[in-house]
């Protein structure tokens, strides 16, 4: 009965939080606009479906993804794990103990990122644009390398106790560099990639690792250095995706000179 109250209640929690969007939707349909709904039926049923759909979600959150991040932090931090079964003294433990939590965080975070729907939605709408220009799986890899790396490097972070902005400073300086080089084409989609990135399957997992992580390494403060991770993930895929468009215009323009070479030598 207690999983039972406990969907009631997100369920009915989710119903309050849509109520808003709903109204603000219909009144502007309706009063401002002044035209009918049309397909009232299906946008009923669309609503009951998202209600539905969001209210499982959070009660999956809660009793799944939630608790299965911080279990994996604490095994990955135990010293017993550490060190192969044998007990250690916590002071021991230095910065280059945590591999597997650096290897764990950037699979982590690139294997959410490439199942992200929201990154799937942008990729495809961005290689219909671009009339193939943009490819949908080197967008999705592009955004997915630059996630592992902004996750682990926030892992990094979370264990060596260093200022969350001194990170964030550079690499929004790098971004800013990489601007004026970019290809103009893809600077709007870069940007926008980072904030696709903290959506529904990315941002549960790795706010659950940071909590767990900063929560059973010695010396560190869960809200202090628990939360940021999400930063990370955010900022680095505008990185990745920049340097792809840079790499491709590169090669492409090389290729172009390997031609015209061939061509004069002919």
């Amino acid at each position: 009965m207690g999983l039972l109250e406990h969907v009631f209640h997100t369920l009915t929690q989710t119903l309050f939080d849509l109520i808003p969007i709903i109204a603000i939707i219909f009144f502007f349909q309706i009063i401002v606009l002044r035209q009918k709904i049309s397909n009232l039926k299906n946008i009923l049923l669309g609503l009951l479906y998202v209600l539905l759909g969001l209210g499982f979600f959070l009660v999956g959150l809660e009793e799944a993804l939630f608790p299965l991040g911080k279990l994996m932090a604490t095994q990955l931090t135990d010293p017993a794990f550490i060190y192969a079964g044998i007990e250690a003294v916590s002071d021991k433990l230095n910065w280059g103990d945590y591999l597997w939590v650096y290897l764990f965080a950037a699979a982590i975070g690139f294997s959410t990122t490439i199942a992200e729907p929201s990154l799937i939605a942008v990729a495809i709408k961005a290689n219909a644009v671009s009339a193939g220009a943009i490819g949908v799986w080197g967008l999705r890899i592009a955004v997915a390398v630059g996630v592992a790396i902004g996750i682990s490097m926030g892992t990094f972070r979370i264990v060596t106790g260093t200022p969350l902005h001194y990170y964030i400073i550079t690499g929004y300086v790098l971004v800013l560099i990489q601007t004026l080089f970019a290809p103009k084409m893809i600077i709007p989609l870069a940007y926008d990639s980072g904030g696709v990135t903290t959506s529904t399957v990315t941002v549960p997992l790795v706010a659950a690792l940071g909590l767990g992580l900063a929560g059973t390494v010695p010396g560190r403060s869960v809200i202090i250095d628990g939360f940021g991770l999400i930063a990370f993930a955010s900022l680095f895929p505008m990185i990745t995706v920049m340097a792809y468009a840079q790499l491709s215009e590169w090669r492409y323009k090389r290729n172009v000179k390997k031609l015209n070479k061939e061509e004069n030598k002919t």
